[in-house]
């Protein structure tokens, strides 16, 4: 097992990461791409170190990412080849099958699809690249930057609103008018249906 949080200074080339997931919010990633063309060419190097991506060492010390999915593929989409990482955990000498049901059981993977629906292990994408978009992702990322509810360090906060979005706002809304969607969302998570969310930040019947 490596030291929590051991960090790889060789950087890593992005097409060698795997991810734990199988969506992003597309949104987000925009937001991310439009944040990393501000950084000057002396900060960029500086904000790639301050970023490192928390991977797991798995079989064939291969690195699996298990946050910042939406930064690795926006910093992707920029032409960004190769980034520091973080080793969380050396698990290599594991299984494939083994490797998986540990991540699983640690809340180191997310493998629920577009549709909000589990799936296994063999559906998550072998690269960043071919993350798929999930618009309520983006939804609750938006929601959470307005307030809508706090940042959480509870495991994949933002896939749980995500969810709780999805079965209560059309998708069709999302698509159209996202502004309405936020709209909507807002007024939701401040409702008591929201209140067992990790972050909620409703009103408070005690005061």
């Amino acid at each position: 097992m490596a030291n929590p949080r051991e960090p790889r200074l060789n950087p890593v080339p992005i097409l060698e990461l795997h991810p734990t997931q199988i969506t992003v919010g597309m949104r987000e990633v925009e937001a991310k791409r439009r944040h990393w063309r501000t950084q000057a060419d002396t900060k960029a190097a500086a904000f790639l170190g301050k970023h490192m991506i928390p991977v797991i060492r798995g079989p064939r010390k291969r690195h699996y990412v298990i946050d910042h999915h939406h930064l690795t593929r926006a910093l992707h989409e920029e032409g960004v080849k190769n980034i520091l990482v973080t080793v969380v955990a050396d698990l290599s000498r594991l299984e494939t099958d083994s490797f998986w049901f540990v991540l699983d059981n640690r809340n180191w993977m997310h493998p629920f699809d577009a549709e909000g629906r589990r799936r296994t292990y063999h559906d998550i994408p072998a690269s960043v690249t071919e993350l798929v978009d999930d618009p309520f992702r983006s939804l609750a990322g938006a929601l959470r930057r307005l307030g809508g509810y706090a940042k959480d360090t509870t495991p994949f906060s933002e896939f749980l609103w995500a969810d709780f979005l999805r079965r209560r706002i059309k998708p069709k809304l999302v698509d159209r008018d996202f502004a309405a969607a936020v709209e909507e969302a807002m007024k939701l998570a401040k409702g008591p249906e929201a209140e067992y969310l990790p972050g909620w930040c409703g009103p408070n019947d005690a005061d």
